[in-house]
C-alpha cells in the first residue's frame, strides 16, 4: 500500500517529500524500524517517539509521521506532520487493514467493573447461538475458538485492526471487546466502526493514569460521544454516571437496571452460591452466575443479544446456559465443606460487591476469610480503601502481596494497613508471601466458612521487581484443599 493511501482522511498539517511510495508496515516502536516501514512518532507518558526519529532513519526508515518536524529534513525521507500522531496511527491502521470493523458487528464494553465478564459471555452466547465470533479481552483474545494471548485489555491500534482483519478473514460476524479508558485516551479505538457500546459502571480506578475521577469519567464518556447514529449505547442507569455517558451521543440510548425503570428491567428472586434466579422484563431465568453485580452483567448481555437481533426466546435460552468466567467468582469446595472463591476484584467497589454478595448468601452461617493485596506502580489512594472494605466485611483479613511490580511489597502492605480501623486490627494479618497468605487463610477456615482470594483472578503469574513468575491463586487453593486436578 502507498503512504498516500495510508494517509486517507488523516488530518495533515504539512508534507515534505513524495507520499507515492510503497509501505509494508506501520510501526510506532523504534526497535522495529527497518526499510519499507513508516514510523509514527507518538508522544507518550514515559518516552516521546519524536526523540527516536534520527535512530529509525538510520535503521532504514524512509517515511515518518510526527507532530513536530525535525529541524533538519533529509531529502530521501518523507516527513508528514499531523495534528495528532495517536489519532493518525489509528486511521492509518484502519486504512492498512481495509477498515475491518465495518465488515462485522463490533460491540465495545467499557466501565470499571464487569467488562471481561460481559465481553467473554457475549462471545460464548453468540457462539452457542451459531455465530462465528471474535473476542478481545483482558484474559484472552479469540478468533472463533482459537485463543491468542492477550497483553493489554485493549490492543494498540495496529494489533487491534490486525486482529479484526483476521476475524473478518476467518468469517466472524461479531466481535466483542473490552474498551479500556487508557485505550480511549490514547486514541486506539477512536475510529473503529462500533455497532454498539455498553457502559457497566464507574468507580474508583486508574487514577494513577487519569489523575482525577472527572478525567476518568470524561474518558469513558468520549467513547459514547464517538458512536455513530446507527449504533446503540447501552448504559446501566442505576449507576449515577449512566445518564452522563449518553448526554452527547448520536447513538440510540438504551438502558438497563435493577432499581430504576429501564428498557431492560431486572429483579433478583434468589441469590445462592449455585446461581441466580431473576426476572428480566418479566421473564424468569436461572443462571449459574452469582451476585447482584452478575445480575447487572446478565442484563447487559441479554439486552445486547436482543439489540443485535436475537429473539427473546433465543436470548433467554442461551443466557441461562452461561457459566462464570475463569477468575470471576470462581469457586472451589474442599472435602471438609470449606468454600474458596477466587475473584479478580482489584478495585474498592469490586471487592465490596463480592464481599457483600458472600455475606448476603451466608447470612451469618459462616465467616469470611479474605486474602487481598494491591498492585504496585498503580493508584496508591485505593490501597487503604481496599483494606478498610475487606476488614469491615470479613471475619478475618489477610493482607498480602498482589503484583508488587517495581515497588517494595512491604511498603504496599503498610499503605493498605493504614485503612484498617482500630477495632479490626486484631482480626487482620499481614503475610507478605501470597502463597503463605492463602495457605494460612485455608488453615483458619472450618466447614461452612468462605475463603475469598481477591485481586488476581485469572492471572497465572506474580510480578515482583519486574520479574514474572508462575503463580495461580486457583492452583494454590487446590493444593491447600488437597485437590490434585489441574486448573483449566
Amino acid at each position: 500500500m502507498t503512504l498516500q493511501d495510508l494517509l486517507y482522511i488523516v488530518n495533515i498539517k504539512r508534507i515534505s517529500g513524495n507520499t507515492d511510495i510503497e509501505i509494508d508496515e506501520i510501526i510506532f516502536d523504534s526497535r522495529q524500524a527497518t526499510k519499507g516501514k513508516v514510523f509514527v512518532a507518538i508522544p507518550g507518558t514515559r518516552n516521546d517517539g519524536h526523540q527516536f526519529i534520527p535512530q529509525v532513519i538510520a535503521q532504514g526508515i524512509s517515511a515518518v509521521v510526527c507532530e513536530v518536524l525535525p529541524e533538519e529534513l533529509l531529502e530521501d525521507v518523507v516527513y508528514v506532520q499531523v495534528h495528532n500522531s495517536a489519532r493518525s496511527l489509528s486511521l492509518m491502521a484502519i486504512n492498512f487493514y481495509d477498515n475491518p470493523a465495518s465488515k462485522m458487528t463490533v460491540i465495545g464494553v467499557t466501565g470499571t467493573n464487569g467488562k471481561t465478564t460481559i465481553a467473554t459471555l457475549l462471545h460464548t452466547l453468540f457462539t452457542n447461538a451459531g455465530y462465528k465470533t471474535g473476542l478481545l479481552s483482558t484474559v484472552v483474545n479469540k478468533i472463533g475458538k482459537r485463543k491468542i494471548t492477550a497483553t493489554h485489555t485493549t490492543p494498540d491500534a495496529i494489533q487491534l485492526n490486525g486482529l479484526l482483519a483476521e476475524m473478518v478473514e476467518k468469517g466472524c460476524s461479531h466481535c466483542f471487546m473490552e474498551v479500556s479508558s487508557h485505550a480511549i485516551v490514547q486514541q486506539r479505538v477512536a475510529d473503529i466502526a462500533f455497532a454498539g457500546g455498553i457502559f457497566t459502571n464507574l468507580t474508583h480506578d486508574h487514577l494513577d493514569f487519569h489523575l482525577t475521577f472527572d478525567a476518568y469519567l470524561q474518558a469513558k464518556k468520549s467513547f459514547f460521544d464517538l458512536l455513530d447514529r446507527n449504533a446503540f449505547a447501552l448504559v446501566n442507569i442505576d449507576d449515577r454516571n449512566g445518564k452522563v455517558m449518553v448526554q452527547n451521543t448520536r447513538a440510540k440510548a438504551v438502558t438497563y437496571a435493577l432499581r430504576r425503570p429501564a428498557d431492560y428491567q431486572g429483579k433478583i428472586l434468589e441469590n445462592q452460591f449455585e446461581g441466580l434466579k431473576m426476572l428480566i422484563n418479566g421473564k424468569e431465568i436461572w443462571c449459574s452466575l452469582v451476585g447482584t453485580f452478575n445480575a447487572y452483567n446478565l442484563l447487559a448481555i441479554y439486552a445486547t443479544a436482543r439489540l443485535s437481533g436475537l429473539s427473546e426466546e433465543e436470548a433467554l435460552t442461551h443466557l441461562s446456559a452461561l457459566t462464570p468466567v475463569h477468575g470471576r467468582f470462581e469457586y472451589v469446595r474442599s472435602p471438609e465443606g470449606i468454600l474458596a472463591i477466587i475473584d479478580y476484584a482489584h478495585t474498592p467497589d469490586a471487592l465490596k460487591n463480592v464481599l457483600e454478595t458472600i455475606n448476603n448468601i451466608l447470612q451469618g452461617s459462616g465467616k469470611i476469610i479474605t486474602v487481598v493485596g494491591a498492585g504496585g506502580d498503580r493508584d496508591h489512594s485505593k490501597r487503604p480503601q481496599m483494606a478498610r472494605i475487606a476488614t469491615r466485611l470479613s471475619g478475618i483479613t489477610v493482607l498480602t502481596s498482589d503484583n508488587p511490580r517495581s515497588e517494595d511489597p512491604g511498603k504496599i502492605l503498610q499503605e493498605m494497613a493504614e485503612g484498617v480501623e482500630v477495632n479490626k486490627k486484631r482480626n487482620t494479618l499481614q503475610i507478605l508471601d501470597r502463597r503463605e497468605a492463602i495457605k494460612t487463610a485455608c488453615t483458619l477456615a472450618v466447614a461452612g466458612d468462605v475463603v475469598l482470594v481477591a485481586g488476581k483472578g485469572h492471572e497465572t503469574y506474580q510480578e515482583v521487581m519486574g520479574v514474572r513468575s508462575h503463580f495461580d491463586d486457583r492452583e494454590e487453593v487446590r493444593k491447600c484443599f488437597g485437590i490434585n486436578e489441574s486448573v483449566k
